[in-house]
């Protein structure tokens, strides 16, 4: 799997989402490379509304591809600041740009220490591998 992009600058779970970090302690996360490309043409993502609560591990959402329907999983704890409602009329970018436009929520973190204990981009590679 080593011609999947891996950006190096992102932290990353073993569930396959990725975390950028951002000022005031909100992260930016969405699904890697890998993921989409493995669950195929995402038709329809249900994601968590601004001001709910998401729980490091626990589903926080669903991404259905033509393939099957996956959970998304909260790589981190705190509060839902923003949700990209660009995917409700454009589910396809999480294929298009997993990195970038397709990412999924913006969350302000109860703990910003957690996410070094995310997996950085040679872990992430690693697991893939």
């Amino acid at each position: 799997m080593s011609d999947v992009e891996v950006p190096e600058e992102l932290r990353y779970t073993a569930e396959h989402e990725w975390v950028a970090t951002a000022d005031g302690g909100v992260v930016r996360i969405g699904i890697t490379a890998y993921a989409q490309g493995e669950l195929g043409d995402i038709v329809y993502v249900s994601l968590p509304a601004v001001g709910d609560r998401v729980e490091a591990g626990a589903s926080c959402g669903e991404l259905e591809s033509t393939k099957s329907v996956s959970d998304l999983y909260a790589p981190v704890t705190g509060e839902v600041t923003a949700r990209n409602d660009s995917l409700d009329g454009s589910p396809e970018l999480v294929n298009s740009d997993p990195y970038g436009e397709g990412w999924v929520l913006e969350v302000r973190l109860d703990d910003p220490a957690t996410v070094e204990g995310l997996l950085d981009a040679a872990g992430y590679r690693d697991h893939i591998s």
